[in-house]
């Protein structure tokens, strides 16, 4: 059915939020979780499982030393101070967990931040904890990074590498027959519409309909959305059906859009790594990936139809200032636009 991989996404993520509870986090978030249950999705949840994980890791190892995570209570949470957070942001820049060494840049030191202030924030609004030190600590500043796109000439030459497997090594190559026209159509799809990564995995044969060039997407939360599609990209669409249909055994689910060299649902991680492979012979000095190229489209939209509700609305965005950066990032064309636009000397000068 074409909710399957969702539900066992779904499964997946909530088995490894109970090994999580069960094994790295105190008791009491048993109830913090379980609180905030119908209001995230299970990937929100997950994420912050893992964030309080390490929080309560440096709690152990820095302010509680010896003590064990599990062991933790409420009267030691209402003991950590805006100061023993503001360590654990600087902890964060780089150290030590399960023998390897991890390093946070300030977006991944915010995000964890967010994720303690929820926290803080359930069991202070609960009277369980008399003060919400979290609430005291600045986040992170955070420095836009430019949004990384293909140009025009760049959206050409990575479909038409993925067709003809110029630029290949010999190793990719013996892979490329068999896989170019599946690799064609995701490309396009990618450019043509600005799905997520997420999005195009969870595709299903019977998503799409090609009487109107529409197919449904199930977005963040679970949301579905009807998106539409030109003729090239319901061209590549078709040719790859065609060809799976006649040519791939599928042994895993059978009503996947997409199938991966193994006959079961592509993953995202395979398509990560087909798109960086394309992308590394078209655009060597840029680092593309399948976000990326949602970038692409968001900025291709917004140039076409000088919209930002109507980018927004079809790349699925509910801030719209989050779909301003597609703006932002074509404020430089902008720029060179104008250039010479104000005469400073007579034309017969």
């Amino acid at each position: 059915m074409g909710t399957d991989y969702y539900v066992q996404r779904n499964n997946k993520n909530l088995e490894t939020i109970e090994r999580l509870l069960e094994n790295d986090l105190p008791t009491f978030c048993y109830d913090y979780f379980l609180a905030i249950d119908s209001q995230t999705s299970t990937l929100t949840r997950l994420n912050y499982a893992h964030d309080l994980k390490i929080f309560f890791y440096f709690l152990s190892e820095k302010r509680f030393q010896g003590k064990s995570v599990k062991d933790f209570t409420l009267e030691d949470l209402s003991q950590v101070t805006s100061t023993d957070i503001e360590y654990f942001l600087g902890f964060l820049s780089h150290y030590n967990y399960c023998g390897k060494q991890h390093n946070c840049n300030d977006r991944a030191k915010a995000r964890k931040l967010s994720s303690v202030r929820a926290m803080f924030k359930y069991f202070f609004n609960k009277g369980f904890i008399s003060v919400d030190n979290s609430a005291k600590v600045a986040t992170p500043k955070i420095h836009e990074k430019p949004i990384i796109r293909l140009d025009g000439n760049e959206i050409f030459s990575i479909i038409d590498t993925a067709e003809s497997g110029n630029g290949l090594t010999r190793h990719q190559l013996a892979y490329h027959e068999k896989n170019k026209v599946r690799d064609s159509a995701i490309l396009m799809l990618f450019l043509g519409t600005g799905i997520r990564i997420s999005e195009l995995v969870g595709l299903n044969n019977d998503d799409l309909n090609f009487n109107d060039n529409s197919f449904i997407v199930t977005r963040k939360g679970g949301n579905k959305t009807i998106l539409y599609f030109d003729d090239d990209v319901a061209s590549a669409l078709q040719r790859y059906i065609e060809y799976k249909d006649q040519t791939i055994d599928i042994t895993g689910d059978t009503n996947a859009l997409f199938i991966s060299n193994n006959q079961n649902r592509i993953t995202v991680r395979a398509v990560e790594n087909l798109v960086n492979k394309y992308a590394k012979i078209v655009s060597p000095l840029k680092k593309i990936s399948p976000h990326k190229l949602r970038s692409t489209y968001g900025t291709a939209l917004y140039k076409a139809t000088g919209d930002i509700y109507i980018v927004a609305d079809v790349l699925g965005h509910k801030d719209v200032n989050t779909t301003r950066k597609h703006y932002a990032a074509i404020s430089d064309d902008n720029r060179r636009a104008v250039a010479g636009k104000v005469k400073l000397k007579r034309d017969d000068d």
